[in-house]
């Protein structure tokens, strides 16, 4: 499904708290995980040991980190939503809240929704507060549930 592109500020507050897009599949390998394992040093072997975690783990397998689908959430936005405003920069300002109600078992497929809680004008553009919803496919409970600050400047 192509990204829902937003063209202009007054299109952009047309969408404040509601859904704008929902987001295509993006499958999180064992591969995946390991890499972000080396990446970040956290080698916990609920992450990384697949014959440890088929005996002892609730889920039966490896899960990704927290810290792995949380950063999974610029692309999995990015491929649903395209902004397309008269911006030089576009800053990450960060997380208001995070929340991981529930896992992501290595193998699944993961997708993001997301709404637009509110736009603010701010010195230089503007700051956009994003409800970002990850979902499991087949998954009960969302993985993780974040506010994410945007900053757009002129």
């Amino acid at each position: 499904m192509p990204a829902k592109e937003i063209k202009s500020l007054e299109e952009l507050h047309s969408f404040i708290g509601q859904e704008v897009a929902v987001g295509e599949w993006l499958e999180i390998t064992q591969e995946r995980i390991n890499h972000f394992a080396e990446v970040t040093g956290d080698h916990q072997w609920i992450h990384v040991d697949v014959e440890r975690a088929k005996k002892e783990s609730p889920y039966k397998t490896t899960i990704a980190h927290g810290f792995l689908t949380l950063s999974l959430m610029r692309y999995l936005t990015s491929e649903a939503v395209k902004i397309n405003l008269p911006a030089k920069m576009r800053i990450n300002y960060g997380l208001n809240k995070v929340r991981f109600p529930s896992a992501v078992p290595a193998g699944s497929k993961i997708r993001a929704r997301i709404s637009l809680q509110s736009v603010e004008n701010i010195t230089g553009g503007w700051q956009l507060l994003w409800i970002v919803t990850i979902e499991r496919e087949g998954g009960k409970k969302p993985c993780c549930i974040a506010e994410w600050l945007l900053r757009y400047y002129t």
